[in-house]
């Protein structure tokens, strides 16, 4: 088994979770946005 704690392996690692988390927050505020808009179409 490789061993994880390698300078690379940690650079890839901190990269593809900076990626994840950046796409949760945006995807929870388009999220959040495109509920707003449904929700005034629906009440109007």
């Amino acid at each position: 088994m490789p061993d994880m704690t390698s300078g690379n392996d940690m650079e890839f690692a901190n990269k593809t979770y900076e990626g994840f988390t950046s796409f949760v927050k945006w995807g929870t505020i388009v999220s959040a946005i495109v509920t707003i808009f449904v929700v005034m179409l629906i009440a109007s």
